[in-house]
């Protein structure tokens, strides 16, 4: 390969000072080499992949440099709109001849390290001629793809590319993944006629990119159809409107995607080969040290700004920001900095300087000190880099700050300031308005950065496993250990102990003890000392959840504060994980380690296409690398892989156990127990198969039952035909993308619930319900309000594994925040309605009705099942398809006492809509009314 790669260098600085096009074939190389040429077409794709060559259109392919693609002169071909459709006035045009290029990208954070690659491949797919290449960013969550696609748009500006007066126009997927007509018509807008209600002609985002940049956010969530109408405009120029039935509209776009997704597994292929660069950006993991401090100083300066003060961080607050960062790369980072900044202003508000200690820094991002702890190498590289305080200056020109989708649209410094002197003019002691106001900052941070794809820092990866108030506690508990044994413990103290305490909680909710072994009690008087800590422990947990604690728990905590106290992992248990699938387990082991930072665990992926001599091969070399000489647990999912203990024992000699059907929180706790000191692999596997997850509090989770009746989700609103059928078509597109299609989704209406419910639970095992009533079954309930405002896809995973339950707790959204997930919802699900010019009508609406029966306006529940069910009432008339019932269900209505108290304010919403409302839909307003007033 580097044979192949030198010889196109030295062909290209041979051409470039005759003037020439320098591009190579795969047949002229393989005669120049003497390679054969199926070699050389490898290795060429390689090369490209890696960013270090380009591969140019037309036959036979040619190949060129990457890196000199700006210093290539080609003649200029007109583009498909240029030969059919000429424009009417002179746009840009590049001949590829770019020899002082302005280069915004030098700007950018690790152009010279990390970014490297994708700069240059950045650069190449804007300047290559005629019209550049269209390209994909791939990256995890927070990594800097939205910015870097902002960062190409305004290169390609400088460089006189795309026009200056052209805008990036940018479409999130996501947003229609579900609904593909409703997709197609924003992408390429509709025709007069085209549906009920398209009165006029209407534009699309691929007519505002005309002669200018599409970025596709999260172009994974285009449908297969989504996918064929982009790559049909690719390869031609041209496109049709909805309604219109040929190919009469041309337009020139350079379109730019990001996924968070594997592009080979979540696009077609036929998509695929039609991007000829993938840009892959890196997680903020795999960032050196320098960089890393870099980001910090760049988002912290951007704070200073805001509020015009100087900042200074002490060595371990910038320490603890970078160790805190684990799922969210470079968003979570900016949304830490963004905390603690806050807080150090709350702190600090009336000092000329903010000068931020590690009593400033809450405890979710405090924890990033003991994980960078455990990160020897990364953490001595930012010693040698920082001094004892970092201090920023605002406004410093010299760090490039600039915006980026994750800057926040209100300053929260003004918010700060303001309520601090509202609740100190009314007479508030200082320590309570740090206590509301810091509350307050949660809720804001945390409110905007749901909607970017990661959670906020108290909603840390543990907290998918582990409720928050057992975290709580466990810090508590950290800081108290630390102080009675006068010792230093292992940087996975808070999460190993966190999920100890979560596990015999669980027992206990279920009702089963267990008893204390001899080996625990020999191996326990050994230790008086953590003895005694472990019994103030047993109490301390007891009074903080008001639960009898056995007192055989204390020898099991003192074993654990014993394993997390010793440095020593001589003779520990070793865990392989192996499951079908490209990356099935590894991303299981990955959590594990990222949570408990341990190295006696293994991952082997098993392909569907991998034949089962080669899979137990790569198990037998991961057993044999784990194995410590006390056995190794073989946890597998199915199939041939619950086999494999037998022949692997018999061959290496090694003691192997193996346990299926494996999820994450099997593998945290066979991890964590297998780290615990005296654990032997008999006693670590009979543990596992009584293993029933961990406990969330409030809420108890049944035994898992074996059953063989059809699994299913229940849906219940007002009906049965409108929300709950929105429900419905959510629930199942998600269940779509993940593959699962042995789970049903079943709607009823609140009046069916008593009549059909008990030959639904004969018929099917409900998973769980949703929706506007509990009819207090022994399954998750999930509320229509927590159902639109939480992730769906984590929802629907946490009711997949039996485990985890749903926390429904009081909604803390202000009215703003609460008409906002409206709207989403309802963009998400309605198609003729114009959510964000309805919701003020409908939240009147809402407000009028629980004035006039006197329902609290604080009951964000109801005013949202309400709003969104009185939103399905107007888009069921405009589509002449109102609810029907029976006679008597109409007559009762209006026989109800109150039908004229309700029927007033429907006219009211009638007359502004200039719609008629049918007295069944009044129905069952009334219904949800009398429902709340019941309570």
């Amino acid at each position: 390969m580097e044979r192949i790669y030198q010889y196109i260098v030295d062909k290209e600085n041979h051409f470039s000072a005759i003037d020439k096009n320098s591009s190579v074939t795969t047949a002229e190389i393989a005669d120049a080499l003497q390679i054969q040429r199926s070699n050389v077409s490898k290795d060429l794709n390689s090369l490209v992949r890696e960013g270090r060559l380009i591969k140019l259109d037309g036959r036979p392919v040619g190949y060129m440099l990457a890196a000199n693609i700006q210093n290539v002169k080609k003649k200029y071909v007109p583009s498909y709109k240029e030969e059919r459709q000429p424009r009417a006035k002179a746009e840009p045009q590049h001949t590829g001849l770019m020899m002082h290029t302005h280069d915004l990208f030098s700007n950018i954070i690790g152009m010279n390290g990390s970014m490297k690659n994708a700069g240059e491949q950045a650069k190449a797919a804007i300047l290559y001629p005629p019209k550049g290449l269209n390209c994909l960013i791939t990256g995890p969550t927070g990594s800097g793809k939205t910015f870097f696609a902002h960062a190409m748009f305004q290169f390609a500006k400088a460089n006189q590319v795309i026009a200056a007066d052209k805008e990036l126009i940018v479409f999130n997927c996501a947003d229609y993944a579900n609904n593909p007509e409703l997709l197609m018509s924003h992408l390429f807008g509709y025709s007069k006629g085209a549906f009920t209600g398209a009165e006029t002609e209407k534009l699309g985002v691929i007519d505002q990119a005309d002669g200018s940049m599409l970025f596709l956010d999260e172009i994974h969530r285009l449908p297969p159809e989504g996918q064929e109408m982009i790559f049909y405009f690719m390869d031609h120029g041209s496109y049709s409107r909805l309604g219109e039935t040929g190919k009469n509209h041309f337009a020139d776009v350079r379109i730019v995607g990001a996924t968070t997704e594997d592009p080979n597994s979540a696009l077609l292929d036929t998509f695929v080969r039609r991007i000829p660069i993938n840009i892959q950006l890196p997680s903020f993991e795999t960032r050196p040290a320098n960089e890393k401090l870099d980001l910090v100083k760049v988002m912290v300066s951007h704070e200073a700004s805001r509020i015009q003060r100087t900042i200074s961080l002490t060595e371990d607050v910038v320490k603890a920001l970078i160790g805190s960062v684990s799922f969210g790369n470079i968003g979570q980072l900016k949304s830490n900095v963004q905390l603690v900044c806050a807080r150090g202003f709350l702190n600090h508000m009336h000092q000329a300087q903010i000068d931020i200690t590690l009593e400033d820094v809450p405890e979710g991002i405090r924890a990033g000190l003991f994980m960078l702890a455990n990160k020897r190498l990364m953490s001595m590289e930012l010693s040698q880099n920082l001094e004892s305080k970092l201090v920023i200056q605002p406004n410093e020109d010299s760090l490039n700050i600039q915006t980026d989708s994750y800057e926040l649209p209100y300053n929260l410094y003004d918010i700060i300031g303001d309520k601090a002197a509202l609740l100190k003019a009314d007479g508030v002691d200082q320590e309570a308005i740090n206590h509301f106001i810091s509350t307050d900052i949660n809720i804001h941070l945390k409110s905007f950065y749901k909607d970017h794809g990661f959670s906020f820092y108290a909603d840390n990866k543990l907290s998918e496993f582990v409720d928050q108030k057992i975290i709580e506690l466990t810090n508590r508990i950290y800081e108290m250990v630390r102080q009675r044994l006068h010792t230093d413990f292992q940087q996975n103290f808070v999460y190993a102990m966190s999920l100890h305490i979560s596990s015999f909680l669980k027992k206990i909710e279920l009702g089963e003890t267990r008893q204390t072994n001899d080996n625990i009690r020999e191996m326990v008087a050994a230790y008086p000392e953590e003895f005694a800590v472990a019994q103030e422990i047993r109490r301390f947990i007891g009074e903080w959840f008001q639960v009898a604690i056995p007192a055989s728990e204390e020898y099991y905590l003192a074993v654990l504060l014993v394993s997390l106290r010793s440095s020593s992992s001589e003779g520990k248990i070793g865990v392989v994980v192996a499951a079908h699938g490209n990356s099935t387990a590894t991303s299981m082991v990955d959590v594990v380690k990222q949570l408990l930072g341990v190295e006696q665990v293994a991952a082997v992926d098993m392909p569907l296409d991998m034949p089962p001599k080669i899979a137990l091969e790569k198990v037998k070399q991961a057993v044999t690398a784990v194995d410590e000489g006390s056995g190794v647990l073989l946890l597998v999912d199915m199939g041939s892989l619950v086999t494999f203990d037998a022949d692997i024992q018999r061959t290496t000699g090694i003691f192997v156990k193996t346990i299926d059907m494996v999820t994450t929180p099997i593998v945290l706790e066979a991890v964590r127990k297998a780290s615990v000191l005296g654990t032997n692999l008999d006693e670590l596997y009979e543990s596992l198969e009584n293993f029933r997850g961990y406990s969330r509090m409030g809420e108890l989770t049944q035994p898992i039952m074996q059953t063989h009746l059809p699994r299913a989700i229940l849906a219940i609103c007002a009906s049965g035909e409108g929300t709950a059928k929105q429900i419905k078509q959510t629930i199942q597109a998600v269940l779509t993308k993940k593959n699962i299609s042995d789970v049903e989704i079943l709607t009823l209406s609140v009046f069916e619930v008593q009549d059909k419910l008990p030959d639904l639970q004969k018929s099917y095992d409900l998973l769980a319900v949703t929706g506007i009533v509990n009819p207090n079954l022994p399954v998750p309930f999930i509320s229509l309000e927590r159902f639109i405002t939480q992730d769906t896809e984590k929802l629907i995973d946490r009711v997949l594994i039996s485990s985890q339950v749903i926390d429904n707790e009081t909604l803390v959204l202000d009215q703003e925040e609460t008409k906002r997930v409206c709207i989403e919802f309802l963009e998400k699900n309605f198609t003729f309605l114009n959510p964000k010019k309805m919701i003020e009508p409908l939240w009147q609406f809402a407000e009028d009705v629980m004035t006039a029966w006197e329902i609290s306006l604080e009951e964000r529940g109801f005013k949202i099942n309400f709003v969104l069910h009185a939103a399905g009432m107007l888009e069921r008339i405009l589509l002449n398809q109102p609810l029907t019932g029976e006679a008597t269900d109409e007559q009762s209505v209006l026989m109800n006492a109150e039908y004229e108290k309700l029927h007033v304010h429907v006219l009211s919403l009638g007359r502004t809509l200039n719609l008629v409302v049918p007295v069944m839909e009044e129905f069952y307003l009334m219904s949800m009314i009398q429902r709340q007033i019941n309570k």
